[in-house]
């Protein structure tokens, strides 16, 4: 039975919301314009679709295909939605996402109803109530990634050889490491972005998630005192192995050796880690998981317990945030610093 008030959706008459809100014709611009106009508004329709992280677009893409499908089953129209079709789409998920997958779904539902110039009823009582209700009921503590420090990181190169895959794996964990760099960061290092010198080498981060308007951050990475751990020369010799001088630095090797020449893509990353740590037989605490982002807690927990002051690492990890950067601090703090000390027991 259709919900009141709303038109049924089949599989084949999904709404289809543009990603950047434009009403146009066929080819994406409308018709009735002159060859300049409609150069001008590809273009603009170009940059609002780069408004958003591709990752992001992506995973907002997803959302909504879902809804849409999930709303053609229960012959309820997803476009525009009335509250307790929403509210009824997030009990149907409760038991098998979290809140904060939910917390997205409703983002990317709320972005296709304003792009379609809907009303989007987020704020309603009967959405908010039922997502409320259902952090009561399943709410769980989120799963945060590992912090992997020097003794992990130690232990995860131990097991990379001098093929060229360990080589790679190398280099690849151990400037993740220094640099407290995120997955897509470290994948999309292309060969002019290194620059080296005696002290060690500078690396450009044209773009990142905390730089949309890509005003890009310079990093200083000095040598390491232990060659086996000196993410500097696991570089160079990733490079000189490699023989890579232009173009991604970190790429796929097959079972021949053949490198590839398109950059790794950001997943490869935690395939590499998981490799490693299983080879390394390294776990992480329970409640906690193996993620490539544990490269980065690692570096803002060790730089913390060896005396780095808050402005230092947070030069460093191009935070913006106290508060993001506290969280990891506090959790290095838990038992060095507890008030239990002062117990005497």
């Amino acid at each position: 039975m259709d919900h009141p008030g709303q038109i049924p959706a089949t599989p084949d008459r999904m709404p289809a919301v543009p990603d950047a809100g434009w009403a146009s014709g066929p080819d994406g611009v409308p018709a009735d314009r002159s060859a300049a106009a409609r150069a001008a508004l590809a273009a603009a329709i170009d940059f609002a679709d780069q408004a958003l992280a591709p990752a992001t677009l992506r995973a907002y893409r997803s959302d909504w295909r879902h809804f849409c499908a999930w709303c053609a089953a229960a012959h309820w129209s997803p476009l525009p939605a009335a509250p307790e079709t929403v509210a009824a789409y997030l009990a149907a998920l409760a038991a098998s996402h979290r809140a904060s997958a939910l917390v997205r779904r409703l983002a990317a539902l709320g972005r296709a109803h304003r792009l379609a110039g809907q009303n989007w009823p987020g704020a309603h009582p009967a959405i908010r109530n039922t997502l409320r209700g259902i952090r009561r009921r399943h709410g769980r503590p989120p799963q945060q990634a590992a912090a992997l420090m020097t003794d992990e990181v130690r232990h995860l190169v131990a097991t990379c050889d001098h093929s060229l895959v360990g080589l790679r794996d190398r280099a690849l964990l151990l400037l993740g490491y220094a640099g407290a760099l995120r997955r897509a960061e470290l994948v999309a290092i292309d060969h002019p972005h290194l620059s080296f010198d005696a002290d060690g080498l500078r690396l450009l981060i044209p773009r990142a998630k905390g730089d949309p308007a890509g005003k890009g951050a310079t990093l200083g990475i000095p040598r390491g005192t232990a060659p086996e751990t000196c993410p500097v020369r696991a570089v160079e010799s990733w490079l000189r192995a490699s023989a890579c001088r232009h173009g991604p630095v970190f790429r796929s090797i097959d079972r021949r050796g053949v490198i590839g020449l398109a950059a790794l893509h950001p997943d490869t990353v935690r395939q590499i880690l998981r490799k490693r740590a299983a080879r390394a037989g390294l776990t992480v605490p329970a409640g906690e998981r193996l993620s490539p982002h544990g490269l980065r807690a690692g570096f803002i927990t060790q730089a913390y317990l060896n005396g780095a002051r808050d402005e230092q690492i947070m030069d460093h990890t191009r935070q913006k945030d106290l508060r993001t950067m506290r969280g990891y601090v506090r959790r290095a703090k838990l038992v060095t610093e507890s008030p239990v000390k002062l117990l005497g027991l």
